[in-house]
């Protein structure tokens, strides 16, 4: 019941205010024109991908996809689809067999999902599917990972640090960073 109640308000605020802020009602974008989705300025956390036993087939259904590749639980690998194939964003391999003892046994719904902006008819197959031409999703905000006590596998975060602007991801045992080129 909780699920569907969430789930109705985001759909509501989807429709009313095309944009999502998960967390508060300030978020951390000061423009909102262009934002589809963001996240409270909490400082000490970050969204967790998806775990993956199967990593399917990279597509231009699936392109700009990112997960946690989890199907060898002591290498796991964050990736991204870039339409042909995907590609490794960890550099590492993480551990994540504590992590997966603690998920859900049960049958996943394939047709379930959460569409947030237009809805075409090549809606990408996705838990949640970020669909705009217009607007992006701003990350949650820290400026250190160390601020996060319990980081998750496959968390993301965006650091937003005096010289060390980066986005980060942690693969179950090591942070990885990407610094925008100068």
């Amino acid at each position: 019941m909780k699920k569907l109640i969430i789930s109705t308000l985001i759909l509501f605020s989807v429709q009313a205010f095309s944009q999502v802020i998960i967390g508060d009602g300030a978020g951390t974008a000061t423009n909102k024109t262009s934002v589809l989705l963001e996240f409270a300025n909490s400082n000490n956390k970050g969204i967790v991908l998806p775990y993956v036993k199967t990593v399917p087939a990279a597509s231009a259904t699936n392109q700009g996809a990112i997960l946690l590749d989890v199907s060898t639980a002591t290498a796991a690998r964050i990736k991204y689809s870039n339409g042909t194939s995907w590609i490794d964003l960890s550099g590492r391999d993480g551990d994540v067999t504590a992590a997966l003892a603690d998920q859900p046994t049960t049958a996943e719904d394939t047709a379930a999902k959460m569409v947030i902006g237009t809805v075409t008819s090549s809606t990408p197959d996705g838990v949640l599917v970020l669909e705009s031409t217009t607007k992006a999703m701003v990350l949650p905000i820290v400026t250190d990972v160390n601020n996060i006590p319990s980081p998750s596998p496959g968390m993301m975060v965006y650091v937003n640090k005096a010289d060390a602007k980066r986005l980060a991801v942690y693969n179950g045992s090591i942070w990885a960073f990407w610094a925008p080129e100068s």
